[in-house]
Order: C-alpha cells, then sequence, then structure tokens
C-alpha cells in the first residue's frame, strides 16, 4: 500500500506536515523535536512498565541500573543522541513505553475514531482506511489535546499513522 500524503499546504486546516526521507521510529522522534522528547520521557510511568512486565527490558535496552524519574531525568540527554544517532531497536522499544504509559488516552483515541480495541490494543491486521479518514488526524489532536498530555497527544497520532499507513509524514500542528 502507499504512503496516504496529506496536502501540506492547506492552511485552512491549520496543520503543518514534515516530509521525511524514510520514516522509522527515530525519524518521527526526530520530527517531534527534542522539546516534546523531553516531555514525553518525562510522562513514562514506572508502575505500568511493571505492571506490563516490560520493565526489565526496557532497563536492559535503556541501559540504566534502575529506571526512576531521576534516572531517568539524567538519561535523557543519552537516549535523545541514540535517537539522533539511528538506534530503531532503542526507539522502537521506547515508543512501547510511551505508548504502555497513556492506555487511557489510546483507548479514548481509538475509541473516538471507532476501532475496534480490547483496553487499547487493536488487531495489527486492522485495515487504517476503514477508520483514518482524510482529517482524522487535526480532529483527533483538537479533540484531545485538552484532556490529555499535548504532547503525548501528538507523539501517539504520529505513531498510529507510522503504524497503521506506514506513512512519510509527520503531523505537526501549527504553533
Amino acid at each position: 500500500m502507499q504512503p496516504k500524503t496529506p496536502n501540506c499546504s492547506v492552511a485552512a486546516q491549520n496543520l503543518h506536515c514534515a516530509n521525511l526521507f524514510t520514516m522509522k521510529m527515530c525519524g518521527v522522534f526526530k520530527a517531534l523535536g527534542p522539546d516534546v522528547f523531553h516531555n514525553l520521557v518525562r510522562g513514562i510511568s514506572i508502575g505500568k512498565l511493571k505492571t506490563y512486565q516490560v520493565y526489565e527490558r526496557f532497563k536492559a535496552r535503556a541501559r540504566l541500573v534502575k529506571i526512576n524519574s531521576e534516572s531517568l531525568k539524567k538519561a535523557e540527554p543519552k537516549f535523545w543522541a541514540r535517537i539522533e544517532g539511528g538506534e530503531e531497536d532503542f526507539a522502537t522499544d521506547l515508543s512501547q513505553v510511551l505508548l504502555l504509559s497513556h492506555l487511557d488516552m489510546i483507548e479514548a483515541v481509538l475509541n473516538s475514531l471507532g476501532i475496534p480495541n480490547e483496553q487499547g490494543f487493536f488487531d495489527k491486521d486492522l485495515k487504517p482506511e476503514e477508520y483514518l479518514k482524510e482529517g482524522w488526524q487535526k480532529k483527533v489532536f483538537d479533540e484531545f489535546a485538552g484532556k490529555y498530555p499535548r504532547d503525548v497527544v501528538l507523539f501517539y497520532i504520529n505513531h498510529l499513522d507510522w503504524e497503521l499507513n506506514k506513512t512519510e509524514q509527520v503531523f505537526l500542528p501549527a504553533a
């Protein structure tokens, strides 16, 4: 399936798209920028990592002795350097940690889009064109950016588009 290419010049929709040559998860993080990345790392829920049994795996992938808010804060510049260096395995694991930390938001977004899910998890064989109609990113951003942390909503919109549509576009709302 060809990636969707939204019309990035539509000022009326009040959005900006960044086109990336080859979109990978590191590309999503880099396009969102270091400030968004900073806020995402600060939102990691250690309790959710333990609940979903990814604490030890992420601790090893993150190269940390232990995971707590202080160790994450100190490791953030190293995490960003790894993202900039193109470490896709790390970026993918980090994205999973971020998503698990915000499953309540994910479930609300999926329900809003009409995507069948079980507590935020959906069938990987889902046909996205049935649910992700033109303009869905802006609709989701407008609906949820006031209810949940803005940067988390922004990350999830881009992650969902990357995962389901294999897009090479990053949704960035106008400043």
